[in-house]
């Protein structure tokens, strides 16, 4: 792979002042010749602005909608750096002959770091305890301290056995959790799961058995609000829920309101569909969620470490790089499997990008 020769092309890039370009994704950039046009717009009109005669598109949170992806008459591949397209009319790319693609690897480790983190932190419930000591309530922490239970025996349920959520059992095993997973074909082979010792079971034993329950879903039409106000209704009395992939699976009014009357007695929140985080300007939030005790809310980060980081900008150019250069993407990289390209592409080469490791700032300095 030629390390020049992108010169002429016009590469937008989304996202430019909210998530910036990092020291890798830079590194790649200049390693192969490619000078990005910095795009920050947030209604589709402005996006259209930036990116209407680019060559290649990459973005980060942006939504992409159809008059958005209508635009881009010129465009062969929208580089979605992350995991989640759901912000993306990828219908309306593959019609237009646009490759979508994506880092289904992403932040599979740190995610399940962060659910570890959460579910800990609402069984101790370190946050109140914590205002409790700020406040000098230290009797007060220590009464409700007598009312906690050891999690060691209870059930941790997972909804969606892909990667992220095996990883979250390899961390909840040795705390003694017994975990029990569901997911959308409970035809498909257990033996994964058997051999991680999880039992699988249908969505409404998962909810009524559970005391902690833990999203892990992409979001699509059949599971926008997938745990409405009847599903969450359903949980175990007294149990938590975790959300780290898309705020819209679940209704967040419903979730609220469970909390509020104790029937649910915890949450732990990284993801929204209410409050909009990635906007074009920062505000408190003004949510049932924010005003609630019991609830842990964090902005969008259980995916983001140092490595992370590097590892998405490497995967998401190699994907814009291979497009460019006539070749497809690693199959796994591709959304949109069943596109016709506007541009004829070979076959994936993955020896193009052994190198690539060796070519940007290491994650150690």
């Amino acid at each position: 792979m030629p390390s020049t020769g992108f010169e002429h092309i016009r590469f937008a890039r989304l996202n430019a002042e909210v998530i910036e370009i990092n020291p890798t994704e830079a590194a790649l950039y200049r390693h192969y010749g490619i000078a990005p046009v910095l795009v920050d717009a947030y209604e589709p009109d402005d996006i259209i602005a930036g990116v209407a005669d680019c060559d290649a598109l990459a973005v980060v949170s942006a939504s992409l909608p159809e008059p958005v992806i209508r635009s881009l008459a010129r465009c062969t591949i929208i580089s979605r750096l992350g995991n989640g397209t759901d912000k993306i009319d990828v219908r309306t790319a593959t019609k237009m002959g646009i490759v979508v693609s994506n880092v289904p690897s992403f932040c599979n480790e740190e995610m399940a770091d962060h659910v570890m983190a959460s579910l800990l932190s609402l069984a101790r419930q370190i946050p109140k305890m914590s205002r409790h000591f700020y406040a000098g309530a230290y009797q007060r922490a220590r009464d409700e301290g007598l009312r906690l239970h050891r999690i060691s025996g209870m059930v941790l349920g997972l909804i969606g056995f892909g990667a992220s959520a095996r990883a979250v059992v390899e961390r909840a095993r040795p705390f003694g959790l017994e975990i029990q997973a569901t997911r959308k074909n409970m035809h498909a082979p257990h033996d994964e799961a058997d051999a991680l010792g999880v039992r699988m079971v249908d969505l409404e034993t998962l909810l009524e058995s559970s005391d902690f329950v833990s999203l892990h879903l992409p979001l699509a039409p059949d599971t926008y609000r997938l745990l409405d106000a009847s599903n969450l209704k359903r949980m175990k009395p007294g149990s938590f829920f975790i959300n780290t992939c898309r705020g819209a699976i679940t209704d967040e009014s419903a979730l609220a309101d469970l909390l509020r009357s104790g029937h649910l007695a915890g949450a732990a929140l990284d993801t929204f569909d209410d409050i909009e985080i990635f906007g074009e300007k920062e505000y408190p939030p003004d949510h049932a969620l924010a005003r609630l005790d019991n609830v842990i809310l964090t902005p969008h980060i259980s995916g983001l470490s140092v490595q992370a980081t590097r590892d998405v900008a490497i995967t998401g150019v190699e994907n814009l790089v291979s497009v460019l250069s006539g070749r497809w993407p690693h199959p796994d990289n591709v959304v949109n499997t069943a596109v016709c390209p506007r541009v004829p592409l070979e076959e994936h080469d993955p020896a193009s990008f052994d190198h690539l490791w060796e070519t940007v700032p290491s994650t150690r300095n």
